[in-house]
């Protein structure tokens, strides 16, 4: 990891006191050659109820100024975890009874002001001819040989006024990659998704590489209990269905107006109907439409909130985080740094936690106070049009739309002077395992805990991401348990 960078900069330097304690600590035991403390996935299979419901299972979210675009915000948001590549006949459909949801708060009242929802179609084409997906070499989305196909409606919400905007009803999606001999041209059929959506903003809703990179072995007592279990990306050749969002800062910010009111928060959802009829070799859902998965910040419904409260956090609304004082008292006094202090030996940082409060529930400003610096970063408390008596803390993803893209971006982000990174917004290239458990052992406010600083020692993904929207990367065709 780079060195720390000063309150100038990013994070502040203050309660230096700590600083010195954790490093003279670490260092007086002759930890140099320690590499990470822990790293867990951002929100795969985090739950009980989810992991048993895996095409409605969030991942990830990802949102950043586009950066050959940047006049607009690109927001990806990935689903159905782990998918090995060969899992045909089936492969991995978008659920159909089922709505897709990226949610946009621009005022800070911690309730969607913007949603744009995905709702996905089937046709299936094979009947009782075939178990195929395609039966001959696909080259286009409209291509006959293409005997399973799905396509969505992509609707814009306002809930201020109640106003519903369909952007397009015609959407196609982007099918699962069979391999080389059924779709021996992927990256066509991958261009033929990407759908214009009115306003100058796109859409794109199909199967990619799984962009998240990490060492999942922390599982097994933070790697091997000796940390010998490290430098494996453990997601390396997974795919995930991927639904990705470019649109101008105009559309997303309070007031249209990204000068005045840059800073926007971000959450994925998944809404189920609550109920499903099953008999003989049919199903049929209907009842009340129940949210079954959340996601933000990477990383809070994995290790931030504990397993009795996991189901519950997916079913939560943002504005309903702070009537759950069990699951704000486990920001305050989170559990990683007291296992890592348990079982390497690094002091955990003082309670209560109000730097991590103020990264996950308010975003970085100095109207909370100057824990993390003098820094007016990304909380919408710094929008000119809100009004402070309005505002709620939650647990959001949070951007600030006016920071140009880094010529040269830092995979640290903010902890690694590069304003424009995790936890300020989420580009595919941040590291946010490495970032966030520095960000849990308090280099937020103390600087880079450097017995901690090789991270997992998975830096980047194992393939490159794109230059051009949807950004992530062709999914895979080759098994994941395959020699490479």
């Amino acid at each position: 990891m780079s060195a720390h960078h000063s309150a100038r900069r990013g994070f502040g330097t203050r309660r230096r006191a700590v600083a010195v304690a954790v490093g003279s600590a670490v260092l007086a035991g002759s930890l140099a050659g320690v590499p990470a403390g822990p790293a867990l996935a951002s929100s795969h299979r985090e739950a009980p109820l989810i992991s048993g419901d895996p095409p409605v299972d969030n991942t990830d979210v990802y949102a950043f100024v586009s950066p050959d675009k940047p006049d607009t915000v690109t927001l990806i948001a990935n689903w159905f975890p782990f998918e090995e590549p060969n899992g045909g006949p089936t492969f991995y459909p978008w659920a159909t009874d089922a709505h897709y949801d990226l949610n946009i708060d621009n005022d800070g009242d911690a309730k969607a002001d913007l949603t744009y929802r995905w709702d996905f179609r089937t046709d299936d084409r094979r009947g009782n001819d075939t178990f195929l997906y395609n039966d001959d070499p696909v080259t286009s989305l409209d291509d006959p040989d293409l005997l399973f196909r799905q396509s969505y409606t992509l609707s814009q919400i306002d809930r201020r006024n109640g106003r519903v905007t369909v952007m397009t009803s015609t959407g196609k999606v982007a099918p699962s990659n069979v391999g080389p001999a059924s779709m021996p041209n992927y990256g066509v059929l991958r261009n033929q998704a990407v759908t214009p959506i009115p306003g100058g903003g796109q859409s794109f809703a199909g199967q990619a590489d799984d962009p998240f990179f990490l060492d999942l072995r922390v599982f097994d007592l933070l790697y091997g209990g000796n940390l010998s279990e490290v430098g494996q990306d453990t997601v390396a050749g997974y795919n995930v269905n991927t639904i990705a969002l470019q649109v101008p800062k105009t559309a997303l910010t309070l007031g249209g107006n990204p000068t005045r009111n840059p800073n926007i928060g971000i959450w994925s959802d998944t809404e189920r109907y609550s109920l499903t009829l099953r008999s003989p070799g049919t199903q049929q859902s209907s009842g009340a439409e129940v949210q079954v998965s959340r996601l933000g910040n990477p990383l809070v419904n994995e290790v931030v909130v504990p397993a009795g409260l996991k189901d519950r956090f997916n079913s939560l609304l943002p504005e309903q985080d702070r009537t759950v004082p069990a699951l704000v008292n486990r920001v305050n006094v989170p559990e990683v740094p007291a296992l890592v202090q348990r079982i390497y030996g690094i002091p955990a940082p003082a309670t209560p936690r109000n730097d991590l409060v103020e990264i996950f529930l308010y975003g970085i400003t100095t109207k909370f106070g100057t824990q993390l610096g003098n820094l007016d970063l990304n909380s919408q408390l710094n929008n000119l049009d809100v009004n402070p008596a309005n505002f709620a803390p939650s647990e959001q993803l949070r951007l600030n739309t006016s920071i140009a893209p880094a010529a040269q971006p830092n995979r640290l982000g903010l902890l690694g002077g590069d304003r424009q990174g995790f936890p300020n917004g989420r580009r595919l290239a941040d590291d946010v395992l490495d970032i966030s458990v520095q960000v849990l052992e308090g280099a937020a406010v103390s600087g880079i805990v450097q017995p901690l600083a090789a991270g997992d020692r998975v830096d980047r993904n194992n393939v490159p991401f794109g230059a051009s929207f949807p950004y992530v990367a062709l999914p895979n065709n080759t098994a994941v348990n395959s020699p490479r």
